[in-house]
């Protein structure tokens, strides 16, 4: 088997067809199939199960993507001990966009301090589908929450570090009525004067993507019912609509921070939504690279 064929055969299990991969690979599609059959010759044993021009990885193709994703990893981690400081990492992140703000820019900092040619790519994607972008050998790493890694985990050779929390604040533009006696950043009102106010809230989950209505941001309106006049789920646009002041908004506490938005902290609300973000990998078919930056990212005491 040549490694060549290796790397081929990885990009190819990403498609649903021989003419996408040839697509992404600069190929022909009958390049592509040749190099399948040859791995298909020497392990005497067919990888897909074809139906016309589709592609579909049958058993034997899934053992061998994994043990392909291995052995590709093993190479790059032996050519980057014996080229040293020339090695040039190439990270590829996939994370919804919530999270790679929030991270992203830790992230680039740490490879830079490592490797001072890094590169970083940031691949957007909702946690699900950054989870099987990792799972497939597309990406180096994924960056998701609790609830889709404890889901993916055990099936798929996952391990994950914390990175920290997204603690959910209702947030005002300084000009809104609420936010102008603010102090440090921060004002304080009762539930009653908040909820008086309009809101503005995406329609889908920032992270997932799922439909969730009034509880796509975390907010409890079954017990504190919010008047949602805006429906908004493009991030940046949201926090233009808060910054002006013609509502409020749950968004996480860094967004505030970096957005010039002021905290409304709500005396008498009984609940705060808090999520713990992690930087996921698979160490089986990772590089001697990605543990370093693994390490490197590493919260005290997490």
């Amino acid at each position: 088997m040549e490694f060549s064929d290796l790397r081929l055969f990885v990009t190819a299990t990403r498609h649903r067809t021989l003419l996408e991969a040839a697509g992404e690979l600069n190929l022909t599609p009958s390049a592509v199939s040749r190099a399948i059959r040859r791995l298909e010759d020497a392990l005497h044993a067919p990888l897909f199960d074809r139906a016309g021009k589709s592609l579909r990885l049958n058993a034997a193709g899934q053992r061998l993507r994994e043990r392909a994703l291995a052995l590709l990893a093993l190479a790059e981690q032996t050519r980057a001990e014996f080229e040293g400081a020339d090695f040039g990492v190439r990270c590829r992140i996939a994370a919804p966009p919530l999270l790679q703000w929030r991270f992203g820019a830790a992230i680039a900092a740490a490879l830079s301090a490592r490797w001072r040619d890094s590169s970083l790519a940031l691949r957007p994607a909702w946690e699900d589908d950054a989870l099987a972008a990792l799972a497939r050998g597309e990406v180096d790493f994924a960056i998701v929450t609790d609830e889709p890694l404890r889901n993916a985990r055990a099936a798929s050779g996952f391990e994950a570090i914390a990175l920290g929390a997204l603690t959910m604040q209702v947030a005002a533009g300084p000009t809104h009525p609420l936010a102008l006696k603010a102090r440090g950043g921060s004002a304080r009102a009762s539930s009653a004067r908040v909820l008086a106010h309009d809101f503005a809230c995406p329609s889908r989950s920032m992270l997932g993507g799922q439909p969730r209505g009034t509880r796509a941001d975390g907010w409890r309106d079954d017990q504190l019912p919010r008047r949602i006049r805006y429906w908004i789920d493009d991030l940046q646009v949201l926090l233009s609509l808060v910054r002006q002041g013609h509502a409020l908004a749950y968004l996480p506490a860094f967004a505030l921070k970096e957005s010039g938005l002021v905290q409304v902290r709500v005396s008498d609300c009984p609940f705060t939504c808090v999520e713990q973000a992690h930087l996921v990998w698979r160490p089986v078919a990772a590089a001697g690279w990605q543990a370093t930056l693994v390490d490197a990212m590493r919260v005290p005491d997490a």
